[in-house]
């Protein structure tokens, strides 16, 4: 076999590993999904109508579709924490140290990390969970089929980027516990652009941080292809983020674990 049939088999091994891990403690996921729920509830029913109110005079039915897309977002963003801690557990439990003795491809560790985390991502917290409790609050979508595949493709590439930056931070800790909290920050950027109220609304200062942070554009491309909304640029700007960030998440990733494993 080539080098890359290797690879590609070596990664998938590992990836049948991370997600068997996932399906027998599925606690770290579903607990990672908590946040963007509670959210969701808090915000639809403590202050949906007020907000509702202010941003479009539709009350609480118009805000959730408003929230909804941004909330998804959050759910992606979210998943990246069981990422880092997976992976800090492994480098420092000693299971990395036998697959180092083993005749496997360097690389399949961390793709195998990455990809599963993407699987379990969207599978069990956005199709499952946070959509499934949007649904039963009152969200509804106008979008077409072909929209829902877009905006399904968009939460791909949005889950890639952030769970490969995730795995960055894993590498970087050096207990579980500072590994759930390093993604943290992932977490609830979307909590400062345009998920919950429109950036426009906001003071000048974070309205310009709203407006120029990658989660922002990413949330108005959900928001579009969901809801009907205008898009605008926001849908190639979406794109150019998620292809940086996994450029810098792939390469600080790879750096550090090259470096760690050498050791």
């Amino acid at each position: 076999m080539s080098t890359l049939t290797y690879a590609v088999h070596d990664s998938m091994t590992m990836l049948r590993r991370n997600l068997k891990h996932a399906i027998r403690y599925p606690a770290v996921g579903f607990g990672s999904a908590m946040t963007p729920i509670l959210m969701l509830l808090l915000f639809v029913y403590a202050f949906g109508d007020s907000i509702g109110a202010g941003i479009g005079g539709g009350g609480r039915d118009a805000y959730v579709n408003y929230l909804t897309p941004g909330i998804i977002v959050m759910g992606v963003a979210a998943g990246s924490m069981s990422t880092s801690i997976a992976v800090c557990s492994d480098m420092t439990e000693g299971i990395i140290n036998r697959f180092r003795t083993m005749n496997i491809t360097r690389s399949s560790f961390m793709t195998g990390h990455v990809i599963g985390s993407v699987v379990q991502t969207m599978v069990c917290m956005v199709l499952v969970l946070v959509v499934g409790v949007a649904l039963a609050v009152g969200f509804r979508s106008s979008a077409s089929p072909l929209e829902w595949l877009a905006a399904a493709g968009l939460l791909v590439a949005i889950a890639f980027a952030v769970t490969w930056l995730a795995a960055a931070l894993g590498l970087k800790s050096k207990t579980v516990e500072s590994a759930s909290n390093k993604p943290l920050l992932i977490q609830f950027l979307p909590f400062l652009g345009s998920a919950f109220v429109p950036a426009d609304s906001m003071s000048p200062g974070l309205r310009w941080f709203a407006e120029n942070q990658p989660f922002t554009p990413m949330t108005e491309t959900l928001r579009g292809l969901l809801c009907g909304s205008e898009i605008g640029d926001n849908g190639w700007i979406s794109l150019a983020w998620c292809a940086g960030l996994t450029l810098v998440g792939y390469v600080w990733s790879r750096s550090l674990f090259n470096s760690t494993t050498k050791r």
